[in-house]
């Protein structure tokens, strides 16, 4: 017999397996469902850390991916002392200081805890420092202009550097299999989406196999205030605003720990 509860994960590969052992420690039948590929891009020339007096990584994948350029460049110095670092939330923190080498000493800006993890909070960081003169804004190919723009405004001289890009990935037919297995049985997936452009990805492939209207009516998690909105009105559009508002979506801090009581505990 299946469990009753099904938690739909759709971060992408590698990033699933530590909240889904949490959750199966809560009752949950877990599916991994990557909606995005993160494929790495290597930028020619690379922007070096010293020209510059910030250096914004937007996520993780956009630490990892940049530092593992700047370990192939020839000659590369250790992160300059007169160059900070910042970074929107705890998982880019982490990220960081798990780089070879990342010094002790190096200055790390981020949202104080407890703040939203986003740009506008570490706008605010930014803001309260010492005018900067040139800041890199290392991300994917796509991505919010907001932080450079800004920037910018303060006169600031704003570098974009992508070091990845996203691209949908296509689910096995036997994943679709067990989501059409939810839908026939009347079970409501709770789902995970952690970003605009999973979401996309999400519904573009749930709308090719006919299940849009069972996800609308399910309840999710997410990061974000806004991504939440755009979440109920994809919702709101496809089975109604009556039928939208039951199917909540949680807003919870992206740590797996804090994703993972945002699921609901078992009754």
């Amino acid at each position: 017999m299946q469990a009753s509860r099904l938690a739909v994960l759709t971060r992408p590969a590698g990033r699933n397996e530590a909240l889904a052992e949490r959750l199966r420690a809560q009752g949950w039948e877990t599916l991994a469902l990557p909606a995005l590929r993160i494929v790495p891009l290597v930028p020619q020339p690379l922007p070096r850390p010293a020209d510059y007096d910030v250096v914004v990584f937007v996520s993780g994948n956009a630490v990892r991916h940049y530092f593992s350029s700047l370990a192939q460049t020839p000659g590369t110095p250790v992160w300059p002392a007169a160059t900070a670092a910042a970074v929107v939330g705890e998982a880019s923190a982490a990220a960081l200081r798990a780089v070879p080498r990342w010094p002790a000493g190096a200055v790390l800006l981020q949202p104080a805890e407890g703040a939203s993890q986003d740009s506008e909070a570490l706008w605010e960081v930014l803001r309260a420092r010492p005018a900067s003169r040139r800041v890199l804004i290392v991300r994917g190919t796509e991505g919010r202009d907001w932080l450079a723009e800004q920037l910018a405004g303060q006169g600031v001289q704003v570098d974009i550097c992508a070091v990845y890009a996203r691209q949908p990935e296509t689910w096995s037919p036997g994943a679709l299999a067990r989501l059409h297995d939810a839908a026939r049985d009347g079970q409501a997936a709770h789902w995970l989406i952690t970003s605009a452009e999973s979401l996309q990805a999400v519904t573009r492939q749930l709308e090719q196999a006919g299940l849009q209207a069972w996800f609308a009516a399910c309840p999710g998690v997410t990061v974000h205030p806004r991504l939440a909105d755009l979440w109920q009105r994809y919702a709101a559009d496809t089975i109604g605003h009556d039928e939208a508002s039951r199917a909540m979506v949680q807003i919870s801090m992206p740590a797996d720990e804090a994703l993972a009581r945002a699921f609901p505990q078992q009754n």
